[in-house]
């Protein structure tokens, strides 16, 4: 769905909660700060339950890393646990997704995205119905007087 998405959006796949440490370069083999900078991840989607770890255990570890804290994640479940729900709110999910995803959902997904940071200021997001204008406005980065355009990376 992501990749069907009128977005342009660059998805990265790993396997479990573990493995998405390793990506982001949380772990202690390769707690490095370089390598979450090559990656630019500019979004989480999370599923709550995962093998090794929960979604929120995730989401704990990046928020309270200095490197992963400002990248949003998002977490879904087919389990609507009110609970759970506010605990990984609380902590700093953007949003929690129920499961099955629908389209509107995935496309929602563009609010969370984190924008480049620069002294431009990005132009405002599109009017959902104004699709010409959707990928620029969620894509655009800025390197010198030059605007370049980039595709958002997202780890699921």
């Amino acid at each position: 769905m992501l990749r069907k998405c009128a977005v342009n959006y660059e998805v990265i796949s790993v396997d479990s909660g573990k493995r998405a440490l390793e990506v982001l370069g949380l772990t202690e083999e390769k707690a490095e700060a370089s390598h979450i900078n090559d990656q630019k991840i500019d979004l989480i989607l999370s599923d709550y339950c995962m093998p090794e770890m929960t979604g929120y255990d995730l989401l704990k570890a990046v928020k309270d890393h200095s490197i992963t804290k400002s990248i949003p994640v998002v977490i879904m479940s087919s389990e609507n646990n009110p609970e759970r729900v506010t605990r990984c709110k609380a902590t700093g999910a953007e949003e929690f997704l129920l499961k099955p995803l629908e389209v509107q959902q995935v496309e929602k997904l563009r609010d969370y995205v984190r924008r480049p940071t620069s002294s431009f200021d990005p132009p405002p997001m599109a009017k959902p119905r104004d699709r010409r204008n959707m990928s620029i406005d969620l894509t655009a980065a800025i390197s010198g007087p030059k605007r370049h355009l980039r595709r958002a990376r997202i780890a699921v």
